[in-house]
């Protein structure tokens, strides 16, 4: 039993020590990057603005002038290289890696109209700016250009440009119909791979005064006294849901939201509190004096949206960028600079146009100094040393109190006694020493005749 205590002593603190080490052990791995301290609108704004494009739909119609007595005309045509350009530009987001995005129809729709009615809108456009210089009436503007004006070609042209500055060409894959003809949507690919995406929601459940964030390039934000890169910034603003049940004229189903939007957010998404787009806006509420009344825009629902990217076969799948991208931001925003600085990196590999990725990495670069921890990268060290910690444990349990059993030592065996030397046997009647002579001989046997002799002689006397 003291034996038993001695070594108990000794190595019950070690297992307890051993087990500290394993628990340690676990309770390091499980720690992982907490990004509380970024607000659910931060984190929303940095996911999204990889994938919120800017769209350009228009058509390039030439001209030709006739009428070479009129040089200030061919001046004015001159200056506009013999060109007018009908269209617009718009936001859209891209829903798969390979390149679909959705918009509006109605941003597209000057690529989409047929040549006459291009033709049309752009000498509209040309009469009136003849008007305006000559500050004659549109009438006559209108006959005298129609006169010695004709087109000679048109162009229609679709731009993507992508938050990282790369500009592309777009295809419509399919397309609805603009505002008050119809539902709102077109599908555009361009070529990519890798790219940047945002999740498609479900509008069957979203909810009166839900929080939503609209996305996109409004016109109001772009000013002159901006740097050229600024246009390739996406503005966020939030709002909250503040109807679902409105339609259309047309009886297209539209979502009224309060966010402040303008033109050129037309066809942006329309962000819930997971990340996913719920709506696309389409147009806004009607003006007040001729100005516009922020806090009532409509957004076409995503199920409607959903109805269009079947029919152009677009998958709305997220890339490796995206995943390797939001692990970065989780443990940048956790304080663990380093391991962010390797997924950034390797989503420059990916994708080395990303929008956000450079000034991730500068600023990861700068802060790797004060850098966490993360002790999930040391697993499998972890992992042998609870493995051998617990072997150990075992050992030290068994070499305590598993006693072993005495073996019985072998005793010599015992060596055979020799039996005393034998006696004579004596007759059953046994003749005396009769003659005290200290043995047994023939003189005494004689005497013993002679005394039975006497014996039986007195018995017949009597």
């Amino acid at each position: 039993m003291n034996l038993l205590m001695k070594r108990a002593l000794f190595t019950i603190p070690l297992c307890l020590i051993l087990i500290g080490v394993i628990v340690t052990s676990f309770v390091l791995m499980g720690i992982k990057p907490s990004s509380s301290n970024i607000s659910q609108a931060q984190k929303l704004a940095e996911y999204t603005k990889p994938a919120v494009v800017r769209i350009l739909g228009y058509s390039v119609v030439g001209w030709q002038f006739n009428n070479p007595y009129d040089p200030e005309v061919d001046a004015i045509l001159s200056q506009l290289n013999y060109q007018s350009v009908v269209g617009g530009s718009g936001s859209g987001a891209i829903i798969s890696s390979d390149g679909y995005i959705v918009t509006n129809a109605h941003v597209v729709e000057a690529a989409q109209m047929e040549d006459e009615d291009i033709a049309n809108a752009a000498f509209d456009q040309l009469v009136t700016i003849i008007a305006d210089y000559f500050q004659v009436d549109y009438d006559t503007a209108y006959e005298y250009m129609l006169t010695y004006t004709q087109y000679t070609g048109i162009q229609k042209v679709i731009k993507v440009i992508l938050p990282g500055g790369d500009i592309l060409d777009g295809e419509v894959k399919s397309y609805g119909a603009p505002v008050n003809e119809g539902k709102d949507v077109a599908v555009l690919k361009i070529e990519g791979k890798n790219l940047p995406t945002l999740k498609l929601g479900n509008s069957d459940d979203i909810q009166n005064q839900d929080n939503i964030w609209v996305s996109g390039y409004p016109a109001a934000a772009d000013s002159d006294l901006l740097s050229p890169d600024s246009s390739l910034v996406s503005s966020m603003n939030a709002g909250q849901i503040s109807a679902t049940d409105k339609k259309t004229e047309q009886g297209s189903p539209v979502i009224q939201i309060n966010a402040a939007a303008t033109h050129g957010n037309s066809g942006g998404p329309v962000i819930n509190e997971k990340g996913e787009i719920i709506g696309l806006l389409t147009f806004r509420g009607d003006t007040v004096n001729g100005q516009e009344v922020q806090g009532f825009n409509f957004s076409v629902p995503v199920n409607t949206v959903k109805e269009f990217t079947n029919q152009a076969g677009a998958k709305n799948t997220s890339s490796s960028t995206d995943k390797l991208y939001k692990e970065g931001l989780e443990l940048y925003w956790g304080g663990y600079y380093n391991n962010a600085l390797e997924k950034f990196e390797a989503v420059q590999r990916l994708y080395p146009n990303h929008s956000e990725i450079k000034k991730f990495i500068t600023n990861s670069e700068q802060r790797a100094g004060d850098s966490k921890t993360l002790w999930s990268d040391y697993k499998t060290i972890f992992y042998i040393v609870d493995g051998v910690a617990a072997l150990l444990i075992i050992l030290l349990l068994i070499f305590t109190f598993v006693r072993k059993k005495n073996r019985p030592v072998p005793v010599p065996a015992a060596a055979p006694q020799q039996a005393p030397p034998a006696q004579p046997t004596l007759p059953e009647n046994t003749i005396p020493d009769l003659n005290g002579d200290g043995k047994i001989d023939v003189q005494d046997i004689i005497l013993a005749l002679q005394e039975q002799q006497k014996k039986q002689q007195k018995k017949d006397d009597e």
